[in-house]
């Protein structure tokens, strides 16, 4: 084979290279396109990247059954759509924190209790009393401590509402009730379901 065939393969294999790469660039483009919300039943999952939340239940057109609410500082509203138990015997609650005030909520950071590291801006400061079994449940943690719970929570603006949820161990099944406790908020009794 001459210099000549050989500088003709390499070009060509230069050229089919180059659309490969553009084809796999153009696959893992930005796109517009949201990431799939992970599950929220497993307690094992990585709940730490921040912009976790599960969507609430039903669709922005239908509204949303509110089971509870608690009022917290600056206007700020925390409304509970469910406490429901799956089939591993964990109880997640989830709703809605809204920012009725007229300006941007910062003060999250008392959401996390005494959480340093591991969820930041989060609401891994949330408990649920069994008041019947007198034992109080804390958000449940991965391995490495992160909570199975909302986190990337560092503003709310003025009118907006973020949903939320806390997964925890779940109580006997013969309770039916919990209070549900979020620093800086009142408790709201909450009936399970499920």
């Amino acid at each position: 084979m001459s210099i000549r065939h050989k500088v003709k393969v390499r070009g060509g294999a230069a050229v089919a290279v180059a659309a490969v790469l553009s084809l796999t660039l153009a696959g893992c483009g930005g796109g517009d396109e949201k990431p799939k919300e992970p599950q929220k039943s497993a307690p094992s999952q990585n709940q730490g990247s921040g912009a976790e939340k599960p969507a609430p239940s039903g669709s922005s057109s239908t509204p949303v059954e509110v089971i509870a609410t608690a009022k917290g500082p600056a206007g700020v509203v925390l409304e509970i759509n469910s406490a429901e138990r799956d089939q591993d015997g964990y109880l997640t609650v989830s709703g809605q924190l809204k920012n009725t005030g007229s300006q941007a909520f910062v003060r999250t950071s008392e959401w996390n209790g005494v959480e340093k590291n591991a969820s930041p801006a989060s609401v891994a400061g949330a408990t649920l009393v069994d008041s019947v079994g007198k034992k109080r449940y804390y958000v449940l943690r991965d391995t490495e401590g992160r909570c199975a719970c909302t986190t990337g929570l560092s503003r709310i603006a003025a009118g907006e509402s973020v949903p939320f949820f806390a997964q925890f161990p779940g109580p006997p099944t013969t309770t039916t009730e919990v209070v549900f406790g979020l620093p800086t908020f009142a408790t709201a009794t909450v009936k399970i379901s499920g």
